[in-house]
């Protein structure tokens, strides 16, 4: 069995995959290297096969007919050999000395007989045109370089969240989560790490940046205008959230209130993007959102609804909706994304 398995979901990527793959290769034969290829038209399948040709033991190029990030990342799980599993988009990369720090961890891990379910790193926004790198950390949220449990969180801030940038699972837990994305849907990125999270049990923080976060593609999923046009993708995504995690059953309190603490985060990015496309339909939708999850849950519309976030989404009025809209811009200042 090997180690590691890193998934890269691939489409349309042939000029930029290289060095996503090459920053992945100095694992050597202790990973696992799946390259998907999600039904691309360019010579993406071609560079994936080149690979897998030249490191047979490390690359397999798997191709298969375009599902989208969902559908890639779900063939990545399936076919994963390795302990434990990370997503790798094929326009970011991962840095050397940290991978060696990531590996000599899991590996120590292994010799010490302690399984976790997550390892949990820190990443980078490589934003185009940016000198000045915006590096996450975690370490206001968590003690570092021990096992530990949710018990041990230090404390939870809003909008500070677990991405699926800063998670390597292990592959067994993620299988029995029976997290399954959906296919041709942006977005479920938010649903890879919050499916999962109560069936982690064990973890540990390794504070390094490991993960180089690319932002500046041109029509890169999260850039404002994509996202206004993919509202009904951002509110699918935020459907699925309520409908399939009951954050009321986690008897561990910390990860309760996490686990809400994230849910009105997205409810608050899909509201604001609602207000941001100043489109009467849209904002129908997001009204509809909000009264699904009051008729849904009431205990979770009064958290989402009177929280720090989600207070912000709910005032009156043109004014209100303008006070959301600054609050919004804030953030993407704040937390780099956009």
């Amino acid at each position: 069995m090997k180690l590691l398995t890193f998934a890269i979901p691939s489409y349309n990527s042939e000029s930029f995959m290289d060095k996503c793959i090459e920053s992945l290769l100095p694992g050597g034969e202790d990973v696992e290297i799946l390259i998907i290829n999600d039904g691309s038209t360019d010579m993406t399948g071609h560079v994936a096969d080149e690979y897998e040709q030249k490191y047979p033991n490390i690359v397999r190029a798997i191709h298969q007919e375009n599902k989208g990030h969902g559908g890639a990342v779900n063939t990545g799980i399936q076919q994963a050999t390795g302990k434990y599993f990370k997503v790798v988009d094929s326009d970011d990369w991962v840095d050397d000395a940290a991978y060696r720090k990531v590996l000599s961890t899991l590996k120590r891990l292994e010799s010490d007989h302690e399984e976790i379910d997550m390892l949990l790193t820190n990443y980078v926004y490589e934003k185009e045109g940016k000198r000045r790198k915006r590096h996450m950390m975690y370490t206001p949220l968590f003690p570092r370089d021990r096992v530990i449990g949710w018990e041990n969180m230090k404390r939870n801030i809003k909008g500070f969240s677990i991405l699926m940038h800063s998670v390597i699972y292990r592959t067994e837990m993620l299988r029995k989560s029976g997290l399954t994305l959906p296919e041709h849907t942006f977005y479920v990125d938010n649903l890879f790490v919050y499916i999962p999270l109560p069936y982690v049990k064990k973890f540990y923080y390794l504070n390094v940046d490991f993960y180089r976060y690319y932002i500046g593609r041109e029509g890169q999923s999260v850039a404002e205008k994509t996202m206004v046009r993919r509202i009904d993708q951002q509110l699918r995504v935020n459907y699925m959230m309520i409908d399939l995690v009951d954050p009321w059953a986690i008897e561990e309190k910390h990860l309760r209130e996490y686990m809400l603490s994230y849910l009105e985060m997205i409810t608050v990015v899909s509201t604001s993007i609602g207000y941001v496309s100043k489109d009467k339909e849209n904002l129908r939708k997001v009204k509809e959102l909000w009264r699904y999850i009051r008729n849904k849950d009431r205990r979770t519309y009064r958290h989402l609804r009177y929280g720090v976030l989600g207070g912000t989404m709910q005032l009156p009025g043109r004014f209100g909706r303008f006070i959301s809209v600054r609050a919004y811009k804030l953030a993407q200042r704040v937390m780099g994304f956009n």
